[in-house]
């Protein structure tokens, strides 16, 4: 695995690109597919629409969410074609998140004319 900064770094930067070759008009899944594509190209470990187990605080397992892309086994990224983030967006990302127990996430909105990157963690995931 990589160190996660440089691994968010390197989906950063494949996200420009891709943004940059494609514009800002397509749906989401277009956005996933290759965003998903140039990065196995890059050797990186890239599952689509990943089933990951949500759990309860007692660690009962409530069910699952399909994560947009799951990078080497330790970064959700959540992908978005809108025509800005909004806090609904931060609070999904946030909310798999905790349910999950993974500490890093990447929300990338495609649609606006700007790429949109926001790069959230959270520590100290069994904490209330």
């Amino acid at each position: 695995m990589k160190d996660i900064m440089q691994l968010c770094d390197i989906i950063r930067e494949t996200s420009f690109s891709l943004h940059k070759f494609l514009k800002n008009g397509h749906l989401e899944k277009v956005y996933e597919n290759g965003l998903s594509h140039r990065l196995i190209k890059k050797g990186l470990d890239v599952k689509q629409q990943f089933p990951i187990n949500v759990y309860d605080e007692d660690e009962t397992l409530l069910g699952e969410f399909l994560a947009d892309l799951f990078v080497e086994n330790c970064l959700i990224v959540e992908l978005k074609a809108c025509k800005t983030l909004i806090n609904e967006h931060t609070a999904q990302l946030l909310g798999y998140l905790k349910a999950s127990r993974i500490e890093h996430g990447l929300l990338i909105n495609f649609r606006n004319p700007k790429l949109q990157i926001k790069k959230y963690i959270l520590s100290n995931i069994n904490d209330s």
